[in-house]
């Protein structure tokens, strides 16, 4: 009987370098095919390549305006598309390591003055993820990497709210890892290896749950 996928997101602010860490994570995992016998498989949110995702997509390059609660439903309903996806891989033995996902969305939306508990509810029922690595910056020094400030929400003032969002009402000691993203890449890259090593077998064998 083939063992489920695991369900790894990375949250934290722009520019954490989350999207490097996903990469690294997902190749460690395809050399473990004693373990995960159906490899691992990379995703992101908002996936801009469906039809809800091309029109966030305008809205994040600044080429369209929008309504704020319009908007945190349309990023809910981009991960509620990929739903069944999720559940699918997961089910037939392939690992997700996700970048952004549920709490991105209510971080974000709740930032510019949304009600938590409404934009929270907006991802009710959609699976939940066996284990989140928070990559914690300074904002101040998130600023400082390549290209921050090209997309809307790169703003230092709005950063510094979403990060205060995620540590006092997201963040939970029972399924998320903090890690000090302010360090070499290889040096986060291990530290999370080691990790995820000592606890793989342990989240295989939990059932799939929901948010």
């Amino acid at each position: 009987m083939i063992k489920r996928g695991v369900f790894i997101l990375f949250e934290g602010v722009d520019r954490v370098g989350k999207s490097t860490q996903v990469l690294n994570l997902v190749n460690h995992l395809n050399t473990k095919k004693d373990v995960i016998v159906n490899g691992s498989k990379a995703m992101r949110f908002p996936d801009r390549t469906t039809p809800i995702g091309a029109i966030i997509n305008q809205y994040l390059q600044n080429a369209t305006q929008m309504d704020d609660n319009a908007l945190h439903l349309l990023f809910a309903s981009n991960r509620w598309e990929a739903k069944d996806s999720i559940c699918n891989l997961l089910n037939n033995g392939t690992s997700i390591v996700v970048d952004r996902y549920s709490y991105s969305g209510v971080a974000y939306s709740a930032a510019k003055g949304i009600d938590f508990d409404w934009c929270f509810s907006c991802e009710k029922g959609l699976p939940k993820p066996d284990i989140v690595f928070y990559l914690s910056m300074d904002c101040e020094d998130a600023t400082k990497r390549g290209d921050f400030g090209g997309e809307r929400y790169e703003k230092l003032d709005f950063q510094k709210k979403i990060k205060d969002i995620y540590e006092k009402k997201l963040v939970d000691p029972s399924t998320w890892r903090i890690i000090n993203a302010n360090r070499p890449i290889q040096e986060i890259s291990d530290e999370i290896r080691e990790i995820i090593d000592k606890e793989l077998v342990e989240l295989q064998n939990k059932p799939i749950s929901t948010i």
